[in-house]
């Protein structure tokens, strides 16, 4: 028996309080590609029922190549705009600037997006641009979590670096909860899953790409496999292997005690039964859950560049002026007056 002040006590609250951590973040990092799109289905499926003879293929995209966290809803804000042109964390820091000297800046981003030097930017340009920030994040992203791992720094990551980072002993502490024990024994055989299928060559230890594919799997063809699977399992609540109607919903949409179901959930009981069960079955198959979540045809990027022209060209030349863009400078980045009060998590690094 222990008390809560004893330092047994302490330290099993120091261990629960770890355990809680741990589990919020694998979790989150896990299911951040699936939830963060539930806002955008809404604003897409407005589209849908409007007259399109097919659902948008965004709306299939769980895992797929995204380039916010946010909804893409310019009617509530452009943080899903500002985070593509600028990258996830660069967006922050704009959102801590004046105006003046976010428009500033802009100005100076516009001069080096504009790569062939006539004073526009295209299309290729702006699609350039916004390729360069993304793969900017991914790595910096990949670079914070090295330091972490790479714990004997030879510069790579073993298996069991990461094993002993991330569940430390906890796989084999008999003092807890065998609930949580349990918890700890399937987030680890779903990371080391996933390791092995990134570790091309087989020998338990990841090289800067491979590392980055564990991290990034939406990223690498070769990793698509593992993609689908981990869908399937986040979403296939019965474990039968299958996704059936209720499941595709719940996994959109739960409804509040005493709340009705919106229109868009509506539409999307629809899109299982005409475009998503291929075969008619009344389920979603491994197969169908791919074409669901990994589209051929969707290009993030490309369609980002297009509607930023789309809403700032005035004179409807299909290229953007240095004027256009900083006419309508709080679409392509952030500043102190229009931030979403999200706190600044690194120092500027100039662009």
């Amino acid at each position: 028996m222990s008390f809560p002040n004893s330092p047994l006590g302490e330290r099993r609250n120091l261990r629960r309080n770890l355990r809680r951590n741990l589990r919020r973040n694998l979790r989150r990092n896990l299911r951040r590609n699936l939830r963060s799109l539930e806002m955008q289905l809404f604003i897409l499926s407005v589209f849908l029922a409007l007259g399109l003879a097919v659902p948008p293929q965004e709306k299939r995209v769980h895992h797929q190549r995204d380039l916010s966290d946010h909804a893409h809803d310019d009617a509530h804000g452009y943080q899903y705009d500002h985070e593509a042109f600028l990258g996830k964390e660069e967006a922050k820091t704009f959102d801590q600037l004046t105006p003046e000297e976010s428009k500033a800046r802009l100005g100076k981003i516009v001069e080096r997006i504009d790569t062939d030097k006539d004073g526009l930017v295209s299309h290729t340009e702006l699609h350039h641009w916004i390729k360069h920030r993304q793969r900017r994040y991914i790595e910096e992203n990949v670079d914070k979590h090295w330091k972490e791992y790479d714990q004997n720094k030879d510069g790579k990551i073993s298996w069991i670096e990461y094993k002993n980072t991330t569940y430390g002993t906890y796989l084999d502490d008999e003092s807890e909860e065998l609930e949580d024990r349990e918890s700890y024994k399937a987030m680890h055989a779903r990371d080391q899953r996933r390791f092995k299928m990134a570790d091309k060559d087989g020998d338990g230890i990841a090289t800067r790409e491979e590392f980055t594919a564990f991290l990034h799997p939406e990223e690498f063809d070769y990793m698509q496999g593992v993609v689908v699977q981990e869908t399937m399992e986040d979403i296939d609540k019965n474990g039968d292997g299958k996704v059936n109607l209720e499941e595709y919903i719940g996994d959109m949409f739960t409804p509040e005690e005493g709340e009705s179901e919106p229109e868009w959930v509506t539409t999307e009981r629809k899109h299982f039964s005409e475009y998503r069960d291929m075969n008619k079955d009344g389920f979603l198959d491994t197969d169908e859950v791919a074409q669901w979540i990994l589209p051929r045809d969707v290009d993030h990027t490309d369609n980002e560049a297009k509607h930023l022209i789309h809403e700032t060209d005035k004179n409807n030349d299909d290229k953007i002026s240095k004027a256009e863009i900083l006419d309508n400078w709080n679409m392509f980045v952030g500043s102190q007056a229009t931030n979403y009060g999200e706190d600044l998590t690194r120092k500027h690094d100039e662009l």
